[in-house]
């Protein structure tokens, strides 16, 4: 950008004009469109005058109904960048073979599946688990917000900084080249001398501050929030899942802001935690990261397996089949997760008797998951079912889900373990559960709780549309994998010798593009709908026949929740309700206390990126002036006492009314 000199060293640290990657053609385009969307993006705000809107309702909100959706569509995002990287991946892989190269080079690659791996964890499904928790989880338990809710609000403008960070190393610098674990010595200063690494770091240090923040707020709402009456074994089974989730995130994600401590202290001050020199050990860091990396992998399906049973009992017309027992395998697949994590390292040299201990808790970890499994077929038997878009995607799980599961027991033997290591059999395993447990159990809840966020269903055609591209789409793409893992080839590769193999990643490749028209079709699925809102618009409030809580607020609910806090007298609140001839009361309504609407979450996150891109960069000056900047903005947020304020009663009482009447009329 400069002469090399020490004035530009100390304004700018290690960048210049040479990081911002004119020379590749892929990236060019990639910055084109995403100018071309963002453009597009802002004129229609402009046009439709939603600025003011945008910012006073929906970006400086404290309510946990519009941070959950602002996650879920954080998530959506995330998942077309991180889904682009994955059709990336399988192109260049179906066409890499002798003297083709491909139109990926070495270095490029590596950073598309480090960069695939991340997003999909942290900025797909995180954001998808927590969007959905934060939206539904105060409705089941009759609460009118989380325990405390300014912090939900910094939660997620934290995950938004820790997604720009990451999205930045696409355009200025690199991403790392160290797959998503970013294991040393490859994560190490001497071979990873670049910015890639610290891209990482900062990303997911940034987010997972948020995500700590969240498991800490949800785990306080449901503990301290609840309805009198609402005694634990009657919570519904998302709200144990949502708290089993949440402790998992309160104990595991310490762990992994600790690791990428430890790693930044040895690339930036010269330590050796993670070396093989002055006492270090690369052993440490593997057993660090996992002990929070496969609780990481309970966090995402536990919520998802709570999705599939709110939507499995009222698509059944039935109570759920064993709810002691599920709650019962949901805390014990909690405590069981803790013991595990080993099996991710089988063939580094722990020993037999370590590798069959932690062989066994895998395999004993599968009885409550399959118990489960066994739980959601019996609440179906001889059950009303009705095969609308969310029980689709239930019935797809079961199936999928169970074939993960199978090729996981196998990889939870260490001799099987030694031979299918490091293969694309892993790979196929691995985005068995996440894809048909943790995607397809989002899906389920988006399509199910959606008319209760917006008021109006989704698209049923175009949802079916979706549902079908997706599952085949999924099938073609990783059953190839499975073979070529058996066949010994391993994950990570840029290209390939051998010829046999091409027609292999060639159906892998058709299988992603079957999953890209999935995901059009989702697009389109919500674009119709909104078109279509009137005629789409729930009649009822409670389109689905659900028996949980949630449903007894309008569609949607107002900013308070409720007028009245729920009595619960029973496990299925909402249906007892119903039974007991539940009515709205029209009198006795007092003022309503409410949080105020603050910026100060916004602004935090801006700063926090700015804060990352100095460290990344070297950059001290910025880096210590933000840190300052971020002190003083928490300082004086806490002095700010004019937070809150009341909801008047005749407010209250008019808007119950109006509700109800215009629900009588249209019944």
């Amino acid at each position: 950008m400069f002469a090399n000199t020490d004035l530009q060293h100390l304004l700018f640290g290690r960048l210049s004009l040479e990081d911002i990657p004119f020379h590749e053609p892929i990236l060019q385009v990639t910055f084109a469109g995403v100018a071309v969307a963002g453009i597009a993006v802002i004129a229609a705000i402009t046009y439709f005058r939603f600025w003011g809107p945008l910012w006073r309702d929906w970006l400086t909100s404290v309510d946990h109904k519009k941070i959950g959706i602002m996650y879920v569509v954080l998530a959506l995002v995330m998942l077309l960048r991180g889904f682009a990287d994955a059709l990336l991946m399988r192109s260049q892989q179906a066409i890499a073979f002798g003297s083709n190269e491909g139109f990926l080079p070495p270095h490029h690659y590596d950073q598309i599946f480090t960069a695939h791996g991340v997003i999909m964890i942290f900025f797909v499904a995180m954001p998808f688990v927590t969007g959905l928790m934060n939206y539904v989880v105060p409705l089941q338990i009759g609460a009118r917000d989380v325990a405390f809710p300014f912090l939900n609000n910094f939660s997620f403008w934290m995950t938004v900084s820790g997604a720009a960070t990451i999205m930045i190393s696409l355009f200025v610098g690199e991403f790392a080249r160290t797959g998503w674990l970013a294991y040393p010595p490859l994560s190490g200063a001497d071979m990873s001398p670049g910015v890639g690494v610290d891209y990482y770091i900062w990303g997911l240090q940034i987010a997972g501050i948020g995500t700590t923040l969240s498991g800490i707020n949800l785990v306080a709402t449901i503990v301290k929030m609840r309805a009198p009456g609402m005694s634990m074994m009657k919570l519904p089974i998302f709200t144990w899942t949502s708290l089993c989730t949440n402790v998992l995130i309160v104990a595991a994600f310490p762990i992994l802001a600790a690791v990428l401590a430890l790693l930044s202290l040895d690339r930036y001050v010269g330590t050796h935690f993670f070396t093989n020199d002055l006492g270090g050990n690369p052993m440490m860091y593997f057993n660090l990261i996992w002990i929070w990396g496969h609780p990481e992998v309970y966090i995402l399906i536990l919520p998802a397996f709570g999705v599939f049973s709110e939507v499995t009992s009222a698509f059944s017309g039935k109570r759920l089949f064993g709810y002691t027992s599920m709650v019962y395998a949901t805390v014990v697949i909690t405590i069981l997760s803790y013991l595990v994590w080993l099996h991710h390292f089988f063939t580094m040299g722990s020993g037999a008797s370590v590798n069959s201990f932690f062989g066994l808790t895998t395999m004993i970890i599968s009885i409550p998951t399959g118990a489960k499994i066994f739980n959601w077929l019996f609440t179906m038997y001889r059950g009303r079912i009705r095969f609308d878009v969310p029980m689709l995607w239930t019935v797809s799980f079961m199936v999928t889900f169970t074939i993960g599961g199978m090729t996981g027991v196998l990889l939870a033997v260490p001799p099987a373990d030694f031979v299918l290591h490091n293969s694309l059999f892993l790979i196929a395993h691995f985005h068995n559960v996440i894809i048909g447990g943790v995607l397809f159990g989002m899906f389920a809840g988006v399509n199910y709780w959606f008319p209760k966020a917006f008021g109006f269903r989704l698209d049923e055609f175009w949802g079916k549309v979706s549902f079908w591209f997706w599952t085949i789409g999924f099938y073609v793409a990783f059953m190839p994998l499975y073979v070529l893992g058996l066949m010994g080839v391993t994950r990570r590769a840029q290209h390939f010798d051998d010829p046999s193999l091409q027609i292999w990643f060639v159906i892998a490749a058709i299988g992603a593009g079957l999953i890209a028209l999935g995901i059009g079709a989702m697009i389109v699925q919500f674009a119709v709908s909104i078109k279509n809102r009137e005629a789409l618009r729930d009649v009822t409030g409670d389109p689905w026949e659900g028996r949980t809580l949630e449903w007894a607020t309008s569609s949607p609910p107002p900013d308070y929740n409720f007028a009245f806090t729920p009595v619960v007298h029973s496990l299925d609140a909402w249906w007892d309700m119903k039974a007991r001839g539940f009515q709205r009361p029209l009198s006795g309504y007092k003022p309503i206390h409410m949080p105020k609407n603050t910026a100060t979450g916004v602004i935090l996150g801006v700063v926090s990126i700015v804060f990352s891109f100095a460290m990344i960069w070297y950059i001290w000056w910025l880096a210590a002036l933000t840190f300052v900047a971020m002190l003083a903005i928490t300082i004086a947020h806490t002095f700010n006492y004019n937070r809150d304020f009341y909801i008047p009663a005749e407010t209250v009482r008019r808007t119950e009314q109006q509700r109800t009447e215009a629900l009588a009329a249209r019944v």
